[in-house]
């Protein structure tokens, strides 16, 4: 049976990686999904190959009048958002004493105070319609722990952690739950630049960090977005029901808890 039949998802940053592998496998289970990106073009492209269970939306995080926007569009069209996936995020790097005002900043807007004020404003409409919905926030291993030359990332992604459990205690009562995930080394066209930050900064040769971090996952390969889908999908679907705040690992063993 499909879990998701008659709901409708909202989610973030998902014109491409993992935001676009939730949608996909969300229309599979019978949702119909609005891909949110700043990147409108690139979004609209990724819509021409769902069919018409998906939407594009554009919505840049950092700004409430965009979120706003964006939501009414998805209610206009869909009539109504049963579950978010904030999954809008971006990756920083670099020594403690080399950290930059303006970047951190900018990656705290992004990665936490995106999901903060996306979460907010469709829980408002959730409590407005009286809808029992499921907010899912993207966490990370890097929020369990600090990271040498990642501490601006892991602090995001620890507030996320955190934001998920208060926002979780808050909004059950309203039977919203809240919950998360938190991937671990996760492959993709992102990993280029990750790479190339190691590189410089450890003294690696480019492709040697990726090889790295993925023969250090138990599991023996780096994760691929398809392998965080089963987990969107139960949290999404009504068998999470009694699961309030809490942010799983999909990590392949990096991370026990």
């Amino acid at each position: 049976m499909k879990r998701l039949v008659g709901k409708c998802a909202l989610i973030t940053g998902a014109a491409r990686g993992i935001g676009l592998a939730f949608a996909e496998a969300y229309i599979k289970e019978g949702a119909r999904v609005a891909i949110a990106d700043i990147d409108i073009e690139r979004a609209r492209r990724s819509v021409s190959d769902l069919g018409p269970a998906a939407i594009a939306v554009e919505m840049d995080v950092t700004q409430q009048v965009s979120i706003d926007r964006a939501i009414s569009q998805v209610v206009d069209t869909f009539g109504q958002i049963d579950i978010l996936i904030n999954n809008a995020a971006i990756f920083t790097a670099g020594p403690i004493v080399d950290i930059d005002r303006a970047d951190y900043q900018r990656v705290f807007e992004i990665n936490f105070s995106g999901t903060l004020f996306t979460l907010q404003a469709v829980a408002r409409h959730m409590i407005d319609q009286g809808i029992k919905g499921s907010i899912i926030n993207m966490a990370s291993q890097a929020g369990r722990r600090g990271e040498s030359l990642v501490a601006v990332y892991c602090a995001t992604k620890a507030a996320v952690i955190s934001l998920t459990q208060s926002a979780g205690l808050n909004l059950i009562q309203h039977g919203i739950n809240v919950n998360a995930i938190s991937p671990g080394v996760v492959d993709g066209e992102h990993w280029d630049g990750v790479d190339a930050f190691f590189a410089k900064h450890e003294g690696k040769v480019l492709g040697q960090k990726k090889q790295e971090v993925g023969d250090a996952v138990p599991y023996g390969r780096m994760g691929q977005a398809q392998d965080l889908t089963g987990m969107a999908i139960f949290l999404a679907s009504d068998e999470a029901e009694y699961i309030v705040a809490q942010t799983y690992n999909v990590d392949g063993g990096q991370w026990t808890s």
